[in-house]
């Protein structure tokens, strides 16, 4: 078990992350590539992944990157630097930035854990020749099997947000019904410790005033990880909800489906409604007040847009909240600026 202590200082400077990281997702999709569990929600990612890499000849890339971020309790922080969270490149030059030192302090580590591949002391060698390969192995990973999906990803990190946002509005970061309450079963807040039991190593993590950032992943399975190394920013990355229709994505982000008459006469005034509620991320009972039918009806009509790509669902313990996908909201707002033709 893994036992986080917070101070007030902490509480007050623990956030949940604006988005998924490309460099974490980068590590657990490679775990996922080639695990036995997930089969249900990730079957149909692997085949394609696994055929668009053999496909661009991206396979000896995968054979190299496996063995250094292996599905243990330990592979090198220096693969998932903070820069991450601004975008793949920054998060690629920090890779390649990383002090030799470093690397090969947790080369050592992982060598005495699980072995290392010895391809990898070149890592430490004075030139960078190594270390940019590296980073083009990651970039060219990542454009076949994160990047046609990354809308979808960030769709359902935005849904699982707004949800710890809400918990977070209601009862702060540490109240009874606040944010770190909100990661039960996973994490078990009890103040002033946040814990882990899932955690592979019985220890004690003090936040001394850091805060944590936490931060959500779509291929983490089942339990939370956090950075191997103590002494780095506090971060724990915990696992979207595994639906299985995670990569329906009818529409890209920022992409509005076909301009037509009034949002009524495109959606029926009903759907319509559900559409309009959904602006409040509501769960499935609120929408239904809102839209002014029954929760069996606001979840099926939520159903039809979520198919069509205008809205997201996070299912939080025993509730399903809604959020408006970039598609959703763009055609509320186009919507909305269209004149009336029944007015001068």
């Amino acid at each position: 078990m893994l036992r986080i202590h917070f101070t007030g200082t902490d509480l007050a400077r623990t956030h949940v992350a604006e988005g998924p990281d490309p460099l974490w997702e980068t590590v657990f999709s490679l775990h996922m590539l080639r695990a036995r569990y997930g089969r249900l929600p990730f079957a149909d990612w692997r085949r394609r992944v696994r055929a668009e890499l053999r496909r661009h000849g991206c396979t000896d890339d995968v054979r190299q990157l496996l063995p250094l971020v292996p599905d243990a309790s330990y592979f090198p922080d220096f693969l998932t630097p903070p820069e991450g969270l601004l975008g793949l490149e920054e998060g690629i030059e920090a890779v390649v930035a990383t002090p030799r030192e470093r690397i090969s302090y947790e080369l050592g580590i992982l060598h005495e854990r699980v072995g290392a591949p010895s391809w990898a002391q070149e890592l430490t060698d004075a030139a960078p020749h190594a270390r940019r390969r590296l980073g083009q192995m990651i970039a060219r990973y990542h454009e076949r099997a994160l990047k046609p999906y990354w809308p979808a990803i960030r769709r359902r990190a935005a849904a699982d947000r707004a949800v710890r946002v809400r918990a977070l509005h209601t009862g702060g970061v540490g109240g009874e019904q606040g944010l770190l309450t909100s990661f039960r079963p996973a994490m078990r807040w009890r103040p002033p410790v946040l814990e882990i039991p899932s955690h592979p190593v019985d220890r004690d993590l003090y936040l001394q005033g850091r805060g944590l950032l936490l931060v959500p992943s779509q291929f983490l399975w089942n339990r939370p990880v956090p950075l191997a190394d103590p002494e780095l920013p506090p971060t724990i990355l915990y696992p979207l909800d595994h639906d299985p229709g995670w990569m329906s994505t009818p529409y890209g982000a920022g992409e509005a489906p076909a301009s037509g008459d009034a949002l009524e006469k495109l959606l029926g005034s009903t759907r319509a409604a559900v559409l309009r509620a959904a602006a409040t991320v509501p769960n499935t009972t609120e929408l239904a007040r809102q839209a002014g039918v029954s929760p069996s009806a606001a979840s099926q009509h939520a159903a039809v847009l979520r198919d069509s790509g205008l809205l997201v669902s996070h299912r939080h313990a025993n509730s399903v909240f809604h959020q408006l996908t970039p598609t959703g909201g763009a055609l509320l707002r186009q919507r909305a600026d269209e004149p009336d033709p029944g007015r001068d």
